[in-house]
């Protein structure tokens, strides 16, 4: 489908962001003329400034089932722009330069505070210094950095000259940095001498020197330099070896390197699908796989749906936004809702170093009083987490009143967890009869798709905690059954993308034909993308997110949610935190077993009591089976320390099914907290609560 659009008379001039009135916009219908929708993202690119305008919104070519080609999408065909421009030069251009980007705090109480003309400073020197080493359009840049504001400098500095980021969670371990560094074939890695973990200095640069030995230009490889930030100033090896006959060393000093160099930068200009990063999914089987994500299309619909969710719908009101997406700046959440979006609408915003539980479990408390938070986006884990640290609720000395809105993101938040963000951390919001009513976006969406495809609107009075609600404008998805089929109110289905919206990933890097096996081929003839997880519409047509679709449990023909039986289990006021994975069964197929994570009290009251685990376990099966059903009731119930977690927040429950019955595991180094596997293989293998199967070979 193509569909030509005239920028110029159209658009006129571009529209600053920070004073877009986005009610005045008339969004697209579900099902309405197509040429309505792409008119729709016609105007929503108008509010980037484009170097050159773009000749034709849309093209799609269809996923070809004989050469197992995913569709081919193209968005706003000829138009150039710069993504770091976007974000930095038009802001100071419209006199916005001294308006606060980021008010940084590092986990061991160091910040400061950067306006938008003191990050194009250092952006600059960064991408004079890329310019320098060697660095250039097309190519790749990995970044194995905590949350720092030098994060963000590097990143925007990729942008600026074209090259490809690939962020990496600075808490990966070598092998996970090594594979992505190998994958992208990067000529640069960024990294630190160290960083601020839990309250202590841990060394980062050995990681990196293992992760790219043997994948050096001397070596047959592409990497020709590290450049290293001193933030801790933990004892490193260094390299001075010159690799590629520069003059310079393989290991850079960033304070050297990028501090000395010249502040004023002239940027290039670069086509729509241009790539702009290279974003990997983690999973329990095989290896991840690299989403590829293009300029134009992303940070249009970074910059609207961040405009749509988060900032104040009316314009002059703007200005005392505070934005705080609690990710990991390597979390594609953190992409769309911690750099481009907020970056390219012009907002105020903060970034985080640490965990939230350092120095103390309030610390995020401490940061929302102080930068005085309006918009808190963040993860239901981290939400569980908070109940379970403050299980009287919230004391009452933070002032939290400045909180506007909430959001959630990386799984499906659970009724509990719904509800207790909005009666504690949107206390100071309430209706006349005393009831919360603080909006709550619980977004959905996925590394794939670049930024929400699914989401209440903040101004609805219709709150549904665990609902995602409705499409985001200019996106059309459906819950289908095996044969395309819609399914029924109430009835579970696969949840697929009809229509996409231009931040809609373009290929895996270096495997067009696993984008098309993973995503596409099942519903190739009518052109639909398949997220991967199963959901179902209410009475009143709102989707509700259930879980992975291979996370389902099939128990004698019932398919039940993992979700729902960890809801149910999160509802006991002993239970922080819930897994549950379908484990083999000789008799059912397969079961439910509940790996919960405890409050400290219910913690200390079963350790060494063997009676009072059993009393406790009994009363959780006695639990799910009062609020689902006696099918839904879980084999066994197994206290461990945490459950594992992808950054973004997703419980790994093939991973635990794994774990429990004893079989081969997949990847595991994509995982936020890869140390408790081992943690709870040993207390799998203590309890032997996985039946033997029986040897069916012959």
């Amino acid at each position: 489908m193509t569909h030509p659009a005239e920028h110029q008379s159209a658009l006129g001039s571009p529209v600053h962001p920070a004073s877009a009135d986005l009610r005045q916009w008339k969004e697209p219908h579900r099902g309405g003329p197509e040429s309505q929708r792409l008119a729709f993202w016609d105007r929503a690119a108008g509010l980037l400034e484009w170097h050159t305008p773009w000749h034709t919104t849309h093209s799609w070519t269809p996923p070809d089932t004989h050469a197992r080609r995913g569709p081919e999408l193209g968005w706003f065909l000829g138009g150039r722009l710069n993504a770091a421009v976007n974000c930095l030069d038009r802001h100071l251009a419209a006199g916005r330069g001294e308006r606060v980007a980021l008010h940084f705090e590092g986990e061991p109480g160091d910040a400061e505070s950067v306006t938008y003309a003191d990050l194009h400073r250092r952006v600059s020197q960064a991408a004079n210094a890329l310019e320098r080493i060697g660095i250039g359009a097309g190519d790749r840049v990995v970044i194995y950095l905590p949350v720092l504001v030098e994060t963000i400098v590097i990143t925007l500095a990729c942008a600026r000259i074209g090259a490809v980021h690939q962020l990496v969670f600075g808490g990966f371990s070598a092998e996970a940095l090594r594979f992505r560094v190998e994958d992208t074939g990067a000529k640069l890695l960024v990294t630190t001498d160290g960083q601020y973990r839990r309250g202590a200095a841990v060394p980062v640069k050995a990681n990196a020197d293992a992760a790219v030995r043997g994948l050096t230009v001397d070596a047959g490889g592409t990497v020709e330099h590290v450049l290293v930030i001193r933030r801790t100033g933990s004892p490193v090896e260094w390299t001075s070896a010159d690799l590629n006959g520069d003059g310079l060393g393989r290991d850079l000093w960033w304070h050297q390197t990028v501090e000395t160099a010249p502040t004023a930068h002239q940027p290039q200009f670069f086509d729509a699908e241009a790539p702009l990063f290279i974003m990997y999914t983690s999973g329990t089987t095989g290896k991840p796989k690299g989403l590829v994500h293009t300029t134009g299309g992303y940070l249009t619909g970074a910059l609207y749906s961040f405009l749509r969710l988060f900032a104040h719908p009316d314009p002059s009101a703007r200005d005392d936004d505070v934005h705080w997406c609690t990710a990991d700046l390597a979390w594609v959440t953190a992409h769309t809702y911690e750099i481009y979006g907020p970056l390219a609408a012009g907002a105020t915003q903060v970034i985080y170093e640490g965990v939230p539980n350092v120095p103390h479990a309030g610390r995020h408390f401490d940061i929302i009083e102080k930068h005085r938070v309006t918009s808190y986006y963040t993860a239901p884990t981290l939400v569980r987490s908070l109940m379970g640290w403050f299980p009287e609720g919230v004391p009452a000395h933070y002032d939290l009143s400045s909180i506007r809105i909430a959001g959630t993101v990386g799984e499906a938040v659970n009724p509990e967890a719904a509800n207790w963000l909005r009666a504690q951390i949107g206390r100071d919001t309430r209706t006349p009869e005393g009831s919360p009513a603080l909006p709550l976006v619980d977004t959905w969406w996925q590394s794939e798709s670049g930024s929400a495809v699914l989401s209440p609107r903040p101004e609805s009075t219709r709150q549904k905690p665990g609902s995602v609600a409705q499409e985001m404008p200019g996106w059309e998805v459906e819950v289908v059954d095996e044969h395309g089929g819609a399914t029924a109110a109430g009835v579970q289905g696969n949840v697929v993308v009809t229509r996409t919206g231009p931040s809609m990933a373009r290929t895996v890097w270096g495997n067009p034909q696993r984008y098309y096996t993973s995503y596409w081929q099942k519903y190739a003839d009518q052109g639909w993308f398949l997220a991967g997880d199963a959901g179902q519409r209410d009475a009143d047509g709102d989707i509700w997110i259930l879980g992975r679709t291979d996370d389902a449990i099939n128990v004698s023909g019932h398919l039940l949610s993992t979700i729902e039986i960890e809801s149910a289990l999160v509802s006991h006021p002993d239970v922080v935190e819930a897994g549950v994975a379908p484990v083999h069964d000789a008799t059912s197929g397969h079961a439910a077993v509940a790996f919960v994570v405890l409050t400290s009290a219910a913690h200390q009251r079963l350790s060494g009591d063997p009676a009072a685990e059993a009393e406790l376990s009994s009363a959780l099966r006695q639990q799910v089976t009062e609020v689902i059903g006696p099918v839904a009731k879980p084999r066994s119930v197994i206290p461990v320390p945490e459950v594992p977690k992808t950054r973004s927040g997703k419980i790994m429950r093939r991973l635990l099914s794994q774990l429990h019955d004893g079989e081969p595991l997949g990847d595991t180094t994509s995982l936020q907290n890869e140390p408790c596997v081992p943690r709870i293989q040993q207390i799998c293998e203590t309890r032997s609560t996985a039946p033997v199967k029986e040897n069916t070979s012959a």
